[in-house]
């Protein structure tokens, strides 16, 4: 039993608990202090950044095991209500887990090359914030807390594209504010529709099963589900809220575009799965809510595939990618079961891990046309054979085993809830991801004397290519390999993974 504080005998709090989003907000408190304090120093900062995330990956994973028994609640109110604002189980601290590492290689990334930020304790201080509300979002079970933690989880990312400095960047950054404001909007009305048909500022199984057998009160608990869902498919990319993707992920520096990919999809997933969690166990016809699950998981998964195949620019098609992945991450869902809520937590994982990995090739490469990867697994075989792997675990392909078992896992849900269009639907975006990733793994091991510049025809407005210089320190190295082992592991050991998170 974890010792526990009380404030004011109202509010128990478990420190312990805590540690993945304190941790970080500490950090972030320590670097803008240490700024303060020395002013002329700018070389530490990335450093205590970097160790904060690494002891909260550490405090994460601890939470995740002491959950494993039993859930570890804190933030609770004292009784007769009880209620508890934060809840941790395995999921929420293998979730919490991927957050923080995520944004420990996105800061690494952001800081490995000589044209990167010039000011180094603003962006430490905002990847930390942003993976203080991550952390913080997937634990917390009240709608206040989970809309202004969700939030801190992504606006800290509209400032980092733009600090770029370029005029793109800029353009960038606005497109995704106007998104985050749009989302942020359907949030709160969502939040208050809730609350409406809810009666509770909590997201609770038992309210929700109420609501659901008024009839009076069920049309506003779907229409507060359809809002909720539009809000966070903004920020998963999920179509039809994916404009912004490529061209935030293109205009922005690597390391900024690492995390909007892997540690904001991660945080935005564990939202999401905090509103499929109340809706499941409910009993009724919850046929409304599948639909509109499953109708964005179809679109998303067809039309970002279809637009990775015409991609030629590295980050753009990794942008379509994220679309298509994020299809993936729904699926499961729609079966509103809690079998779903595990495959969707393994495949956000994996699908992170992989992503990663090739942002990290990328980097060390050096953004660009997708010809400048020609021959890169001759020319250098350890970043072309940990991309050509991160490719076959994003396509489901052995060697990439933890891919393959990650789409299988996300499609059972489905298949046992006969959810037959949906699952008709993931065969065909199977084959077409096989292709956009297959089409990337030929031009690795092409040869590498027919490498050039060259566009050769991208989607529409996207002619000019936003080309990088290679990192030119070791922390995409460092990425890359780290990235590597975990997939490799991973695929050796797919059960490790489904275990954490069950």
């Amino acid at each position: 039993m974890m010792t526990a504080l009380s404030t004011a005998s109202l509010v128990s709090i478990d420190a312990i608990a805590l540690a993945p989003a304190l941790l970080p907000a500490i950090g972030g408190v320590l670097v803008l202090l240490g700024d303060a304090l020395l002013p002329g120093r700018r070389d530490w900062q990335v450093g205590l950044g970097l160790t904060v995330l690494v002891v909260g990956v550490v405090g994460a994973l601890i939470s995740a095991v002491q959950a494993a028994d039993d859930a570890v609640r804190t933030l609770c109110l004292p009784a007769p209500e009880g209620a508890c604002l934060w809840t941790g189980s395995p999921m929420t601290g293998t979730l919490q887990v991927g957050i923080l590492a995520a944004t420990a290689a996105a800061l690494a990334l952001l800081h490995d090359r000589d044209g990167g930020p010039r000011d180094t304790t603003v962006t430490t201080a905002l990847l930390l914030a942003a993976a203080t509300g991550g952390a913080g979002v997937a634990a917390s079970r009240d709608l206040g807390t989970w809309l202004v933690t969700l939030e801190l989880a992504t606006i800290p990312l509209v400032a980092l594209v733009a600090l770029r400095g370029t005029r793109s960047a800029a353009h960038g950054a606005l497109t995704l504010l106007v998104t985050s404001v749009t989302s942020f909007a359907l949030l709160v009305l969502g939040v208050a529709l809730w609350m409406t048909a809810t009666g509770d500022a909590a997201f609770g199984t038992d309210t929700v099963a109420l609501a659901w057998a008024d009839l009076n009160r069920r049309g506003v608990l779907v229409l507060a589900a359809v809002v909720l869902l539009a809000g966070l498919g903004f920020k998963l990319s999920l179509v039809p809220f994916h404009a912004w993707t490529p061209q935030a992920y293109s205009t922005a520096d690597l390391g900024t575009a690492t995390a909007l990919a892997a540690a904001s999809k991660i945080s935005a997933a564990a939202a999401l799965l905090v509103v499929v969690q109340a809706f499941v166990g409910v009993p009724g016809d919850l046929r409304q809510v599948s639909i509109v699950l499953g109708t964005l998981a179809a679109a998303s998964m067809l039309l970002g595939n279809v637009m990775a195949l015409r991609q030629d620019d590295v980050t753009r098609l990794l942008a379509w990618s994220t679309v298509a992945q994020a299809g993936w991450v729904v699926l499961p869902l729609a079966a509103l079961t809690t079998a779903g809520m595990n495959a969707a937590a393994v495949y956000v994982l994996t699908y992170a891990v992989a992503t990663v990995v090739a942002f990290a090739a990328v980097a060390a490469v050096g953004a660009g046309p997708l010809s400048r990867m020609r021959g890169l697994l001759r020319r250098d075989r350890m970043t072309g054979g940990a991309l050509a792997f991160a490719l076959l675990v994003l396509a489901g392909l052995p060697p990439g085993v933890i891919g393959l078992v990650a789409k299988v896992v996300a499609l059972r849900p489905a298949v046992e809830q006969g959810l037959w269009p949906l699952v008709f639907v993931a065969v065909v975006a199977v084959v077409l991801g096989i292709a956009v990733y297959l089409r990337w793994f030929a031009v690795l091991i092409g040869d590498a004397g027919a490498r050039g510049d060259a566009d050769e025809g991208s989607e529409p407005g996207a002619a000019t290519h936003e080309v990088s210089t290679p990192a030119s320190g070791g922390g995409a190295r460092v990425v890359l390999v780290a990235g590597t082992v975990l997939l490799v592991l991973l695929s050796a050991l797919p059960g490790l993974l489904l275990g954490l998170v069950s």
